[in-house]
């Protein structure tokens, strides 16, 4: 048999077995399948992972030390434009009149509605609350809401974001069972937006070198408030 004729029996097995029905086996309960958990320690494990994405973590007992922590990484970037979402941590900590303290320009949501979106543009720096925190891969989960706009975390060159203990949780499991009609009954659905964010924006788009803070920010800093 010439090397022609038996590729091309090669090619009429294949084509034959391909052409068998199939049968599927079923799938065995997922159960606790793909759960990793977050270990004794969830807040060690998301600054670990947060660290190994390419992010920094930092752990605040009291509202003093937040201060400090933001005032550390704003100085570290010789910032001196900030801008800050509404409510949460960012509002109950009385961030805009402390930062103002320091001498810097701080806008508001509604300072960036009152001078169009070049207030967006302008920040150096964007100081965020958070819809939840994933230990077990150290992602950021942030929810669009009027007051919390995708904007002021992914426009300007850093971004800060604020959460407490309680919005940690240890799984991306956890993250999605907070929606299911078991866990709520039906009383809240997902906000209309989740943004998954592990670390600096990257991407290997340009010669397939990895690059940071091409589509984002460069920088990722998360304060855990009360850990």
């Amino acid at each position: 048999m010439s090397t022609r004729e038996a590729f091309l029996t090669r090619v009429r097995q294949a084509v034959a077995e391909g052409n068998r029905a199939g049968a599927v086996p079923a799938q065995p309960e997922r159960g606790n399948v793909g759960y990793q958990g977050a270990g004794a320690d969830p807040v060690q494990r998301f600054c670990t992972e947060l660290a190994a994405a390419g992010g920094k973590g930092y752990v605040a007992a009291d509202a003093d030390a937040v201060m400090q922590i933001v005032q550390q990484i704003v100085q570290s970037i010789s910032a001196k434009r900030v801008l800050l979402s509404s409510g949460g941590l960012v509002d109950r900590l009385n961030l805009s009149a402390k930062l103002k303290q320091n001498d810097l320009q701080v806008a508001t949501l509604d300072d960036a509605q009152k001078d169009t979106k070049d207030v967006f543009f302008a920040a150096d720096v964007g100081i965020t609350n958070v819809h939840r925190l994933i230990a077990e891969t150290g992602t950021v989960v942030m929810a669009t809401r009027p007051h919390e706009p995708r904007s002021v975390s992914l426009l300007p060159p850093v971004h800060i974001a604020l959460a407490e203990r309680s919005q940690l949780l240890p799984d991306l499991f956890d993250l999605f069972d907070l929606f299911s009609p078991l866990a709520n009954s039906g009383k809240s659905a997902p906000p209309s937006c989740l943004s998954l964010i592990t670390g600096p924006s990257k991407t290997g788009d340009i010669e397939l070198r990895l690059v940071t803070g091409v589509h984002g920010p460069g920088e990722v800093h998360v304060i855990l408030y009360g850990a």
